[in-house]
C-alpha cells in the first residue's frame, strides 16, 4: 500500500531542494510529484513559486530520516507522520475568488432554466445569499445590465451531479400530482424542445470540459518542453 503523500507537497517538495542534498528522484517520490516537476522548482523553471513548507517541523519527516535518504540515494523516504485531513463541514460553500464574479450569471441561469429549484437550494449550491438571489430575480441587481445567465456547471460553480440533484429534489418536492398536470397542459412540442434544449446543454458542457482537459495537456506539454530546452540550454553554455 502506497503511503500518504505531505499535506502540501508541492510546498514540501520545494522546501527539501532549497535545504537538503536529496536526489529529485526521492524528493518526487517522497510528495508525489513528477520529476520533472522537482526538476523545475530546482532550476526555477516552475510557472508557480511556492513557499517551502518543513516537513521536519509539521512531523511528515525526521532529521535522522532525512539523513538517511542523503548517504544513500536508493533510499525511499518513510512518513514519520501521516498529515490530518482537512475537511469544511459547516458554513456557505467555499468559491474561488477568480469565480465570484460569475456567480450572478450562474444564479440567473438557474433561474431561468430550473424555476422550481428554491432559493435555499440555489444559495447552497452557488454559495451565495438571499437577497442576491431576489435582486438578481427582481432584476434590481446593481450589476443586472452586465450579467448574462450561463450554465453554472460549465464556469464551475458547482458539479453536474449537484446540480442534478437540486433539480430531482425540487421535482420531488413539487410532488407527481402537479407534475402530471403541468404535462397534460404542456403541448408535446414544447416538451421536446425541453428535452431537445437539455441535450444541447448537456453537449455544451461536455464538449467545454474536454475544451479544458486539452488545452490543461497542452499548457504542460508546452511547460516540459520549454523547461527542457532552457536544461538544455544551460548545459550548453556550461
Amino acid at each position: 500500500m502506497a503511503q500518504p503523500t505531505p499535506l502540501m507537497p508541492h510546498a514540501t517538495a520545494s522546501w527539501l531542494v532549497d535545504n537538503t542534498a536529496l536526489s529529485f528522484e526521492q524528493i518526487a517520490e517522497f510528495c508525489g510529484l513528477h520529476i520533472l516537476e522537482v526538476q523545475a522548482m530546482a532550476d526555477d523553471l516552475a510557472s508557480s513559486k511556492y513557499t517551502g513548507r518543513d516537513p521536519i517541523y509539521s512531523g511528515e519527516l525526521t532529521h535522522d530520516e532525512i539523513e538517511r535518504g542523503q548517504q544513500d540515494p536508493s533510499y525511499r523516504l518513510r512518513m514519520q507522520r501521516a498529515p490530518v485531513d482537512v475537511s469544511r463541514t459547516k458554513g456557505p460553500r467555499y468559491t474561488p475568488v477568480s469565480k465570484r464574479q460569475d456567480k450572478p450569471d450562474g444564479i440567473a441561469w438557474i433561474i431561468r432554466n430550473h424555476p422550481e429549484i428554491s432559493d435555499a437550494q440555489i444559495g447552497k449550491l452557488i454559495g451565495t445569499t438571499r437577497n442576491t438571489i431576489n435582486a438578481i430575480r427582481d432584476r434590481s441587481h446593481w450589476n443586472i445590465s452586465n450579467i448574462q445567465p450561463k450554465d453554472p456547471v460549465t464556469l464551475g460553480l458547482c458539479s453536474q451531479r449537484e446540480l442534478d440533484s437540486a433539480v430531482a429534489k425540487a421535482a420531488k418536492r413539487a410532488g407527481p400530482a402537479e407534475t402530471e398536470e403541468e404535462d397534460e397542459i404542456r403541448p408535446v412540442e414544447q416538451r421536446d424542445e425541453r428535452e431537445k434544449l437539455i441535450e444541447e446543454l448537456r453537449a455544451e458542457r461536455e464538449a467545454a470540459a474536454k475544451a479544458a482537459v486539452e488545452a490543461a495537456q497542452e499548457a504542460e506539454a508546452e511547460a516540459w518542453l520549454v523547461a527542457k530546452r532552457a536544461a538544455e540550454a544551460n548545459e550548453a553554455k556550461g
